[in-house]
């Protein structure tokens, strides 16, 4: 039966016009304002301070010393002793102490050894250790650890970041998607009002079966129930993005209602150069965490290793009753006072037990280092042949959908002249729109496949 020419047009072109005056949140804009402002953003920032005040609390060992002593004693209307003494201690990188003091003491029962003369005696002399901590000592191995976690801590703002960029990338194209798909639905829905509406005047004139205007309606409520399930979806989604927006006074913002994405077909094409990626992650940030670990326990074990050697501890003080006489002083001749001290243990069990662990220490991080380098570049290598994998998908589902429209256009054309049915018509319509949804998550999983790549290598924010 001949159908009529106004219902065929109501079936070929009822398409929906939508408002195209909504702003669009660009991904690289997004991207950027997520950088900028995000608290994970900051908090990397916050790791660089924190290795710069490790490094500042590691020099104060190397702060000079001011000291001051006073030790007086009076009985029985008696000066038993009154001691006065004042100095510096200057420590130095190469481990030897410098040391200046002025001593002035009196008493009647003052011990001999401290008689100095009425004005007071100078001092000024060195300490250095010729056996344990003459190449590394306590002191200098704290600040060597700082500085190397000074190093460490670029790589650990690099990690969150890393970790940043794929969480926020992976936010946006699944908005991205949930608008598209909404707007999809929609478009369905007012494809089936249109057809609802034509049907139901051709009932009216007698060209259609009462039976069509219940398929036709069926037909409307079934996608009005998919775009309400697509609404929810892109509210949760919008709520997922809300979390990486932040504006510059540290305070979370809402996406606008009015605010879209950009499409998920774009015109610039992703490229990922596939040898570079397996050259970079030899820097991945993983990696040079475990190596800034393994200098770390190095300079525990070459700390360890000097515990063995016996302590030799030389002290030499020029001793002067005022500064002129410091260039008159001779080397071991007249007014010195020096001392050695040598002590070690017999056995060095706690020497040898403190090195072996060291050393167990370094082995056992470096086969987690060694496992977690093959484990990056196996996951890169996945990562790898997942987008070219998904290209190839979009490549084919994209001639699958223009084949449906195809089949959804004879369809239409068929029914027209009457030699098809509403129910067909619907069925390949449904056809259609399944397969643009299957076609945006196909889009969308490349963008997110493009980031996961990316990280895979250690490579977030451009």
């Amino acid at each position: 039966m001949k159908r009529s020419f106004f219902t065929f047009l109501l079936l070929i072109f009822g398409l929906i016009t939508y408002a195209q005056d909504s702003d669009t949140l660009r991904f690289e804009d997004y991207m950027e304002w997520v950088k900028s402002y995000h608290p994970i953003s900051a908090q990397a920032d916050i790791m660089l301070t924190m290795g710069d005040m490790e490094v500042r609390t590691a020099r104060g060992g190397f702060d000079p010393l001011l000291y001051g002593n006073l030790d007086e004693k009076s009985f029985d209307e008696k000066s038993y002793y009154d001691k006065r003494e004042a100095g510096i201690s200057i420590p130095t990188w190469a481990g030897i102490e410098i040391n200046g003091a002025f001593e002035q003491n009196s008493g009647q029962y003052l011990n001999p050894e401290n008689s100095v003369p009425t004005g007071g005696l100078l001092s000024a002399g060195a300490s250095i250790n010729l056996g344990q901590g003459l190449i590394l000592d306590d002191r200098r191995a704290g600040l060597r650890k700082a500085q190397i976690y000074q190093q460490s801590t670029e790589s650990e703002r690099q990690r969150l970041l890393n970790e940043l960029y794929l969480q926020a990338t992976g936010a946006y194209w699944n908005w991205s998607l949930a608008f598209a798909n909404r707007e999809l639905q929609a478009e369905g829905v007012e494809l089936a009002k249109v057809r609802f509406r034509g049907i139901k005047i051709s009932f009216e004139q007698g060209d259609f079966p009462a039976i069509d205007t219940v398929e036709a309606a069926t037909q409307l409520l079934n996608r009005e129930y998919n775009l309400q399930k697509a609404e929810n979806e892109l509210f949760m989604r919008t709520q997922d993005l809300n979390n990486f927006l932040w504006d510059e006074t540290g305070n979370p913002i809402a996406l606008d209602v009015q605010v879209k994405p950009e499409e998920l077909f774009s015109d610039q094409p992703l490229i990922l150069n596939e040898e570079e990626l397996r050259i970079m992650i030899a820097d991945h940030p993983e990696l040079l965490l475990a190596d800034f670990e393994l200098a770390s326990l190095d300079v525990e074990r070459r700390l360890k290793a000097q515990q063995i050697i016996p302590v030799v501890k030389l002290k030499y003080n020029f001793l002067t009753e005022n500064l002129n006489q410091f260039d008159q002083a001779g080397f071991f001749e007249n007014n010195y006072k020096w001392g050695l001290t040598v002590y070690t243990p017999l056995m060095w069990r706690k020497a040898r037990g403190g090195m072996r662990l060291a050393e167990a220490k370094i082995d056992f991080k470096q086969n987690s280092r060694d496992l977690k380098e093959l484990q990056l570049r196996t996951k890169l290598e996945n990562e790898l042949n997942c987008w070219s994998v998904i290209n190839n998908q979009i490549a084919t589902y994209t001639r699958n959908v223009a084949a449906l429209q195809m089949l959804l256009q004879g369809e239409l054309r068929r029914f027209e002249i009457g030699e098809s049915s509403l129910f067909l018509v619907n069925s390949r319509e449904v056809s259609v729109f399944s397969s643009r949804v299957t076609l945006n998550e196909l889009l969308s999983k490349r963008k997110i496949t493009y980031a996961k790549t990316r990280f895979a290598a250690g490579v977030g924010f451009e």
